[in-house]
């Protein structure tokens, strides 16, 4: 459970707080994973937006009670916890009704939920290969020297090498190396095995643990959601998983969530576009 330590917290006000506070942005994935699972708990939660566009996370405020410069952060009563994943088994163990991890499962759900954490970064790398695709590096120079620098740099009283991590992934923008097509094919790889066994799972079963929805088809949902955006041909792969995710989509706590707005569902369209005309669809590319 990653809830920081007194001397992780730079940015001091937050301790006084009380409530639950949900630093966050409305296209963050673990964000929008974040906010389904409290609208299904119908948790009371009060928002502050990330403007992660104008590198809002980035700045020493936010870096002082995030030192990795992510979102979401939570801030309950004053106690402050990162990782969107530790968030919802904290907030499963407060807000307990209705039940999302299965009673005698906790163990097995948070490394279930580990497991699916492990392709966070082969999320970003699609995300930023297919759904973003940026034209110059995300970050400058300037930004990472900042990220670096600014906030405790420690998490539960440790140098946090989870930094580095971020760091090295922005870098390949600036060096001019970037997401190479063999690097997104891999990405695409893993989650290409990853489908495979959620299909095998819900041939026979309308949730992925059975009977009841868990947090596990949050977590799946989100990550099924970015990979349709970047243009991953689920229906015809993993029938099963696309009617799943169908299903999941229909309900207004997931599909207010992740619903684009108008200038962002265009701005990815015509993306998808330049990368047909190309020949560099995630089909393409991935051989799919």
């Amino acid at each position: 459970m990653v809830q920081l330590a007194d001397a992780d917290i730079i940015t001091r006000e937050v301790l006084s707080w009380e409530g639950i506070h949900i630093f966050h942005h409305p296209l963050s994935s673990c964000s929008q994973k974040l906010r389904i699972f409290l609208n299904l708990k119908s948790i009371e939660w009060q928002s502050h937006v990330v403007d992660l566009q104008n590198k809002q996370n980035l700045s020493p405020w936010y870096l002082g009670i995030n030192p990795r410069g992510l979102v979401p952060t939570l801030v309950h009563d004053g106690a402050v916890h990162i990782e969107s994943n530790d968030i919802l088994v904290y907030l499963e163990q407060i807000f307990p009704a209705p039940r999302l991890i299965p009673v005698g499962m906790e163990n097995q759900m948070t490394e279930l939920l580990r497991h699916e954490d492990d392709l966070h970064l082969d999320l970003r790398t699609l995300s930023f290969k297919f759904v973003f695709a940026p034209h110059g590096p995300p970050k400058s120079e300037e930004d990472l020297k900042r990220y670096a620098t600014a906030g405790s740099g420690t998490v539960q009283g440790r140098r946090d090498a989870a930094k580095d991590e971020q760091i090295a992934f922005w870098q390949q923008f600036i060096t001019g190396v970037g997401i190479s097509d063999d690097v997104a094919r891999q990405s695409v790889q893993k989650f290409h095995t990853e489908f495979a066994e959620l299909e095998r799972r819900l041939a026979d079963r309308p949730y992925l643990l059975g009977t009841n929805l868990t947090v596990l088809d949050i977590a799946w949902f989100i990550y099924a959601n970015r990979l349709l955006l970047a243009g991953y041909p689920m229906m015809r792969l993993h029938p099963h998983l696309a009617l799943w995710f169908q299903r999941m989509h229909q309900r207004p706590e997931f599909a207010k969530e992740v619903a684009l707005p108008p200038p962002a569902e265009q701005h990815f369209a015509e993306i998808r576009r330049a990368h047909a005309m190309a020949g560099k669809t995630l089909e393409q590319i991935a051989g799919l």
